[in-house]
């Protein structure tokens, strides 16, 4: 028989139970210390009727189900951050841009946890980020087996609806729904039902592989942290989580912020203007009306069931590629009343909203990735090369060669010298970041602050990265994300960053975040040895930072 642990009575460990049938992962045990279980299902393929509907619990299957490979990623336009044609790291990224990858059948959750026999490990469940339009589990960045062995912990990674299959503001979906985890109201954040559903898998079958389902962390980075603070205040998810890492997110809306910020929640409105809009022009492809108006006015006379059977007969990808090349991109949590509150920090400042231990980082520079976005301060995109040609140059640079190329091969002249004050590429990077990001890290935190006391924030502001890159990334978004998974290997990023000069720094300032992780998931409190001082609460902050050579930390 199977124990929580595995491995007894001659049972292999990588053989476990879960409720709707056994898996059989990898025993990693003698490569990395850890044993892994990897496209385990915690919901039905969302297709078909199940296209826009609250996830339904997996199948039962008999016998062992291959629990070895990464699942599907969701169905997404290509990005660099997103799986390429083979769903892994490879050239195909750079060559499928602006194509439909992926599959609808796609919920599924990859587990990885040390190689011992310990039981009651606290859990960890990652959530990708990626705008909510891109991303997946099998990024080698999110491999869970070095976090889950240096945590000492279960580490859960979890793909979930993106785009408008995941977000979608179009009651008429809705028709003849049986209720499912959103009750009898209907919400059109499937995207959040998802990752309920795989926080309820984990709660309903964790303790199989060894974990404590009372001790569960919810971490997202960027859309996924804007995702696991949406269910701060859910209460479908309620109970299903007792700590939380969001990672360079917020879940403001503009009325929550100053004047001239760019917010990190839209009102319900504006998603249902999408979801009319891409209906209309649906139906304008298809030849239903000969123009937007007259399509409109159509679609607006359907039943709900003739709505819900034209969109649930379409071609996802055909879905997919008009979004995005009729302008009607944007994808998050929807404010509803059902899943989000219509606001969300009031919502926290009143103190309704699941008060857990709090551990919140974001980088220095985060506007650094978004250079594109330099238009809407009203200038030229930061960069004069599109992604294909970045992603190349990024994959045949050599970290360890004296450097070839120059910041002015890549960023616009408008913005040289980047060091010029006011116009300068990091003056106005870190403008858009202070509007985009900032603004709601601080309204996010004081709200928290406001009820609890345990709530934590780090700022990484690591920049070592061979030149040019240390002056194009820096301490970017999502750019510490390597360190706290502690994966340093192939990456879209990891030529760029990562050089045999800047190896024994980026170690040390790994392990010292690492080490602050572990302390979280286990206490609630992120305080550790190897910090060498104490971290206090916010509006106190770590600054985690190294040169070359070591670890450079400092509290502010």
């Amino acid at each position: 028989m199977t124990t929580a642990c595995g491995g007894s009575g001659g049972t292999p460990p990588e053989l476990r139970e879960t409720r709707y049938g056994t898996v059989r992962g990898t025993d990693d045990s003698a490569t990395s210390g850890t044993y892994a279980w990897k496209g385990v299902p915690y919901a039905q393929p969302p297709v078909g009727a199940l296209r826009w509907q609250p996830p339904a619990e997996p199948a039962v299957w008999t016998g062992e189900r291959n629990a070895t490979q990464f699942g599907s990623a969701c169905l997404q336009m290509g990005r660099i951050y997103g799986p390429g044609a083979n769903n892994r790291f490879d050239d195909t990224i750079g060559q499928t841009l602006n194509t439909p990858l992926g599959s609808e059948d796609c919920l599924t959750l990859n587990i990885w946890r040390p190689a011992s026999q310990q039981d009651n490990l606290p859990v960890l469940v990652f959530i990708h980020g990626g705008s909510a339009i891109s991303g997946y589990t099998a990024d080698p960045v999110y491999d869970g087996a070095a976090l889950a062995k240096s945590a000492n912990a279960i580490v859960v990674t979890a793909n979930y609806r993106l785009d408008v299959l995941g977000y979608l503001q179009l009651p008429a979906l809705h028709a003849g729904n049986s209720g499912g985890s959103a009750g009898s109201a209907y919400t059109g954040n499937y995207a959040l039902l998802d990752i309920v559903q795989a926080l309820r898998f984990v709660q309903g079958n964790i303790t199989r592989f060894g974990g404590n389902a009372g001790n569960v962390t919810l971490m997202g980075q960027s859309a996924g942290a804007i995702n696991a603070l949406a269910l701060l205040t859910a209460p479908q998810a309620s109970g299903l989580f007792h700590k939380l890492v969001p990672i360079s997110g917020g879940i403001s809306l503009a009325s929550n912020l100053p004047a001239g910020s760019i917010p990190t929640l839209n009102p319900a409105a504006r998603y249902a203007t999408q979801a009319s809009q891409l209906l209309a022009h649906l139906a304008v492809a298809d030849g239903l009306a000969p123009a937007l108006p007259e399509a409109q006015t159509l679609v607006a006379g359907w039943t709900p069931a003739q709505v819900a059977g034209y969109l649930r007969g379409k071609d996802a990808r055909v879905i997919l590629q008009t979004v995005l090349a009729k302008g009607l991109t944007g994808s998050g949590p929807i404010p509803d009343g059902v899943v989000v509150p219509s606001d969300p920090i009031t919502e926290i400042a009143a103190g309704r909203y699941q008060k857990v231990p709090v551990l919140s980082g974001y980088t220095a520079e985060e506007g650094k990735l978004f250079a594109p976005f330099l238009v809407l301060l009203g200038g030229k995109p930061g960069m004069k090369i599109n992604d294909a040609d970045r992603f190349a140059m990024m994959q045949r640079f050599d970290p360890n060669a004296p450097p070839t190329l120059t910041v002015a091969d890549i960023l616009d002249a408008s913005y040289l010298p980047v060091t010029a004050p006011s116009t300068g590429y990091n003056a106005r990077t870190q403008l858009l970041g202070n509007v985009f990001i900032g603004a709601s890290r601080d309204n996010l935190l004081n709200a928290l602050r406001s009820q609890q006391s345990n709530v934590w924030n780090y700022q990484f502001n690591w920049a070592q990265q061979p030149v040019p890159w240390n002056d194009v990334y820096g301490a970017a978004h999502a750019f510490d994300l390597p360190f706290v998974f502690g994966n340093f290997g192939p990456s879209v990023f990891a030529k760029a960053t990562n050089s045999m000069a800047n190896q024994p720094g980026r170690l040390a300032l790994s392990r010292a975040m690492m080490d602050s992780l572990r302390a979280f998931v286990h206490t609630g409190d992120p305080n550790n040895a190897t910090l060498g001082q104490t971290w206090q609460p916010w509006p106190r902050k770590i600054i985690f930072d190294a040169d070359q050579k070591a670890a450079r930390l400092s509290v502010q």
